[in-house]
């Protein structure tokens, strides 16, 4: 019995280290696109922000995170070991915040020749044809707090990756379309939509280049 718990428990904390290092991988790879003033936007496309309801948010968490190193270092500085180690880790949640704030820059949403590429934070990257794709529509909706990303309306399988509870822009495909979320099932893993609801900045930007790109 025990044995079996153990071999059934592994595969879950591999996908969890897995997630965590690219997860990792991702703020430094945001970070040096950052510096190199480098978007993840593919020639000839356009890209869509989705931070200005959560800038502020992520600016006051980066000052925080600032402010406690020097105070947390002066607690513990007569405490050699401990004092390297709270500074490592102070060091370490520092980058991480600068690293997803310039994710959000970094990694926007995409309308090009080639179709949409939608994003969301560090993980979510779909990207869809624009054979995929049956209409975008700028449709704004405020969903109740904690509402899933995966819902059913009007019996349609809906992915909506809002910002604060909102998204903008609609946009339903031409058929089941299977989509790969961050975790495990239920929440995670392959599931299969018809309708993805998302927040941009610029709706009525983003459905400018819909209308220049889309067949």
């Amino acid at each position: 019995m025990t044995t079996t718990r153990t071999e059934s428990t592994r595969p879950a904390v591999w996908s969890v280290a897995a997630r965590a290092l690219r997860m990792e991988l991702r703020i430094y790879e945001s970070i040096g696109r950052a510096i190199a003033r480098r978007p993840a936007i593919e020639p000839g496309g356009s890209g869509f922000s989705y931070h200005r309801p959560v800038l502020t948010i992520l600016i006051i968490f980066i000052a925080l995170s600032a402010l406690e190193i020097p105070i947390l270092d002066l607690i513990v500085h007569r405490w050699p070991v401990v004092r390297i180690v709270v500074l490592i880790i102070g060091i370490w949640g520092l980058t991480w915040m600068i690293g997803l704030l310039c994710a959000y820059f970094m990694r926007p949403h995409v309308v090009g020749p080639a179709g949409v590429r939608i994003r969301d934070g560090l993980e979510i990257d779909l990207a869809f044809d624009w054979d995929d794709i049956a209409s975008v529509e700028r449709i704004r909706r405020v969903d109740p707090p904690k509402t899933p990303r995966l819902t059913e309306h009007e019996g349609l399988r809906e992915l909506s990756l809002r910002i604060q509870d909102e998204t903008s822009i609609e946009i339903r495909l031409e058929r089941p379309t299977a989509v790969g979320l961050p975790g495990r099932p239920p929440k995670g893993g392959i599931h299969e939509v018809e309708v993805i609801r998302l927040w941009t900045d610029d709706p009525a930007g983003f459905l400018d280049a819909v209308r220049t790109h889309m067949p």
